[in-house]
């Protein structure tokens, strides 16, 4: 993306302006696998609370925060999320971001995208009638 595309735009990764008041007013805790950078504020609201945010690395998509790290985000422990972790299970699967609206998502055999044909009805279906 271009100079122009990262002052104008935020929907493609973080304006130059986030990533400067991130820089001046964050401290960086950590990053997860998929390259987002987490940030906590160096100074607490005037409600005692901790601002914690992220800037996505790509794409500005919620779906493409790990379950580890949104807990962080929000609130649901104060250290990093490496030292809550228990250790990974054989039948754990990588995260995978949400593919709605691309070219990767799901699509069954009857949309649109895939030329619209459905199997023909097998006679197992018996439409409900309120008189019967």
């Amino acid at each position: 993306m271009g100079i122009l595309g990262k002052i104008f735009t935020w929907w493609d990764g973080a304006t130059i302006g986030t990533l400067l008041w991130s820089s001046r007013n964050g401290d960086h805790v950590g990053t997860d696998a998929q390259g987002n950078k987490y940030y906590r504020a160096k100074k607490k609201s005037p409600d005692g609370r901790e601002r914690r945010w992220v800037i996505y690395d790509g794409a500005n998509d919620a779906s493409r925060v790990p379950a580890e790290w949104h807990g962080w985000l929000h609130g649901s422990f104060d250290d990093v999320p490496e030292s809550h972790l228990p250790p990974a299970r054989i039948w754990e699967t990588d995260f995978t971001p949400n593919a709605t609206g691309t070219a990767s998502a799901y699509r069954p055999a009857g949309a649109l995208e895939k030329g619209g044909r459905r199997a023909r009805a097998t006679g197992d279906y018996e439409a409900w009638s309120p008189e019967g």
